[in-house]
């Protein structure tokens, strides 16, 4: 694993042993998410999981993050509801207050001051972003979307970024942007095979350009999880294996 010199961008080599899985929004379901990976034969072993982010509020086990944060197979990037939560942790403002709870971090405020110093400094040592070898090319994840044409300049934001403004404009849109959904933009995403991304909520996983989106609602009454494989960007199923 490579990270950028911040720790925004991370690129992860093919995994040559297993499969590599990409979930939507978790939203605080993991006992959910526990049974759609046992339905699909997830090998912690052999495979990894990666997420596009929102691991927390609006489900009942928010409070499960930081121990899935700590298997080492999985690698999730920052959503915007991790950004609120670190936002909160630093300003703790009338304004941070009460988005956060507007947008389910009651779970986190009733938390004591240093679970939730730890709860925030594990959000933010999360990437926002993360490049994925695969055996058909390179595989880009992150939250909302890239705000590029080409991933080169979103690398290059990210790893030199010309200005604290400039970067904190890009990290806005990576975490909080529907433009391109809302847009209907098909364009293509250069210089990655596809963007894999979360947010924006959809009846079925829903592809855009190269701009995949999986975030089904997993949270919701009757909702499930969208895991689909990074190499074939199809979902994922139970595998035979010797």
């Amino acid at each position: 694993m490579s990270p950028s010199p911040d720790g925004l961008l991370r690129r992860h080599a093919r995994n040559t042993i297993g499969r590599d899985l990409i979930v939507g929004d978790i939203h605080g379901c993991f006992s959910r998410l526990r049974l759609s990976l046992m339905q699909i034969g997830f090998d912690p072993a052999r495979d990894r999981l990666f997420s596009v982010g929102d691991l927390v509020d609006r489900g009942p086990e928010s409070d499960q993050a930081l121990g899935w944060l700590s298997h080492p197979w999985f690698f999730p990037v920052q959503g915007n509801h991790e950004d609120m939560a670190i936002r909160w942790g630093k300003s703790g403002s009338a304004m941070c207050h009460w988005t956060y709870m507007r947008n389910g971090g009651g779970w986190n405020v009733a938390n004591t001051a240093d679970v939730c110093a730890e709860i925030s400094q594990a959000f933010a040592a999360l990437p926002i972003a993360i490049e994925l070898e695969t055996a058909n090319g390179l595989v880009g994840i992150v939250h909302a979307e890239c705000p590029f044409d080409d991933w080169d300049a979103l690398r290059s934001a990210l790893i030199a970024p010309e200005s604290n403004t400039k970067l904190k404009a890009v990290r806005q849109e990576v975490l909080w942007s529907r433009r391109r959904f809302e847009d209907s933009d098909t364009s293509e995403v250069k210089g990655v095979r596809a963007v894999v991304v979360g947010h924006k909520r959809v009846e079925q996983r829903t592809t855009l350009g190269n701009t995949v989106y999986i975030d089904t609602g997993a949270w919701r009454d009757g909702g499930d999880f969208t895991i689909i494989d990074a190499a074939t960007l199809q979902p994922a199923c139970e595998e035979i294996r010797t």
